[in-house]
């Protein structure tokens, strides 16, 4: 090995022992600062600019959280209703006809009752053609006329153009209607 060699591993060695001490001179300063004051010690100045900056942060967030919500809440409007009972009472009008035009389309099914039976099955079976089933109505009863299973009307059975016809005698009254579906 040449004086260089040695040297410079001199030097190295010297450099090591160096960095031991000061690492070892570290630790103990820090045991003793953490013996000393515990969970108190004291922070840097860096920790404790750090610790300002995000109280400071926090307090801009909730006071911007706390403006949005402010401000949402008086943008909200209150509903505004239509008054349906004096809109009834008034009759209707050519706006509100436009309103209703949607539904004029709509199917219902529209049947006439002469009138109703029980039957056993073993009577059922016994039916055949010329058979009489006596239905629960006597004769100029009126019919009951039905929209989609509720009874809406009554009336007399008529021939129109060799077609069976109900000739409406009597509309139920929507108090009826209602006393009839409860």
């Amino acid at each position: 090995m040449s004086q260089d060699d040695t040297e410079m591993s001199e030097d190295e060695r010297l450099a090591a022992e160096w960095a031991a001490s000061l690492e070892a001179d570290t630790y103990d300063n820090q045991e003793v600062d953490d013996a000393n004051f515990g969970e108190n010690a004291p922070e840097s100045d860096d920790a404790k600019l750090a610790d300002e900056w995000a109280s400071a942060l926090a307090e801009d967030e909730q006071t911007e959280v706390v403006t949005k919500r402010k401000q949402l809440s008086a943008e909200v409007l209150e509903p505004q209703y239509k008054n349906l009972t004096e809109a009834a009472k008034v009759g209707p009008q050519d706006g509100q006809k436009r309103e209703l035009d949607f539904i004029l389309d709509i199917p219902l099914d529209v049947s006439a009752e002469l009138g109703r039976t029980r039957l056993l099955i073993k009577d059922l079976l016994q039916l055949g053609q010329g058979s009489v089933v006596e239905l629960n109505k006597l004769a100029g009863e009126p019919l009951e006329v039905f929209v989609n299973g509720k009874l809406v009307a009554r009336g007399e059975a008529v021939v129109v153009n060799e077609k069976f016809g109900v000739r409406l005698t009597d509309i139920i009254s929507p108090i009826e209607r209602i006393t009839q579906i409860s």
